[in-house]
C-alpha cells in the first residue's frame, strides 16, 4: 500500500531555519536572525519579508549554497527516514515557506519532491512566488490526489503555525517538537533530536496502532 509523508522543513527537519542557517554560513546571521525574530513576532511577513532577507544571500554561488545546505544544523535520522519511506514504496514530499532553491536540495537526500517558495537573491518577490500556509495544505492535497491517494494514506509532521490548516485537514499528524499553538493540535507529539522517533509515531498513525 502506497502512503505518503508530507514534511514541514524548518524547525521539524532543520533545527533552525533555512535563512537563519544560509546566513549563518554566508556571515549575515546577526540580519537573518533579527528578521526572523521579527517575522515570528508578526511584524513582518510575506513579500515583506522576503524583501527585508533576500539581499544578505545576493552573489551567492551554488557551490556556497550546497556547503551552507551540507553545514546546516539538520535533525538526525532525515536520510535514513526518507530511504525507509523510499523502500516501502512509498512517497517523501517536504513543503516548505523557505527558498526554493534551498529546499529542493532534499531531493539528494532521498525526499521524492520538495518545494519551497520561488525566490531568488536579485529578484522582487511576488506574492505568487511564496508558499502560504494555504498553498502548503493545497500542494500536499494535490500531490495525494495525484498518487491516487485518500487522506488517510497521508501522515503530515511539522512544528509551528505554518502547519496549523494542514494538521486541520489531515487526521494522521506528528508535531515535532510543536510549539505550544500546534501542540493541542496533533494526533502524535515527539519531542526529541532524531527524526525516526517522530516516522516511528507517523507509521503508527498509519496503521492504526497509536490509542
Amino acid at each position: 500500500m502506497s502512503r505518503l509523508h508530507v514534511f514541514d522543513m524548518d524547525g521539524t527537519l532543520l533545527r533552525s531555519a533555512a535563512t537563519v542557517e544560509l546566513s549563518r554560513y554566508l556571515g549575515s546571521f546577526a540580519q537573518a536572525h533579527a528578521i526572523e525574530q521579527a517575522w515570528e513576532r508578526g511584524e513582518i511577513e510575506g513579500v515583506e519579508f522576503w524583501s527585508a532577507v533576500l539581499p544578505l544571500w545576493l552573489g551567492a554561488s551554488e557551490p556556497e549554497i550546497d556547503a551552507a545546505f551540507e553545514a546546516a544544523r539538520w535533525i538526525s535520522g532525515v536520510r535514513e527516514v526518507f530511504a525507509d519511506i523510499r523502500a516501502r514504496g512509498e512517497h517523501a514530499v517536504v513543503i516548505s515557506q523557505s527558498p526554493h532553491f534551498f529546499v529542493h536540495r532534499l531531493e539528494r537526500w532521498g525526499a521524492h519532491r520538495a518545494v519551497g517558495a520561488s525566490v531568488r537573491p536579485g529578484v522582487v518577490p511576488q506574492p505568487s512566488d511564496l508558499v502560504s500556509a494555504r498553498r502548503k495544505v493545497d500542494l500536499a492535497l494535490g500531490i495525494a490526489e495525484e498518487l491516487g491517494l485518500t487522506h488517510d494514506d497521508c501522515v503530515a509532521y511539522g512544528d509551528s503555525r505554518s502547519d496549523v490548516l494542514l494538521f486541520e485537514r489531515l487526521s494522521h499528524t506528528v508535531g515535532v517538537n510543536p510549539t505550544a499553538l500546534l501542540r493541542g493540535r496533533c494526533a502524535a507529539v515527539y519531542d526529541g533530536e532524531d527524526l525516526r522517533g517522530a516516522y516511528a509515531l507517523g507509521r503508527e498513525l498509519l496503521d492504526g496502532t497509536v490509542p
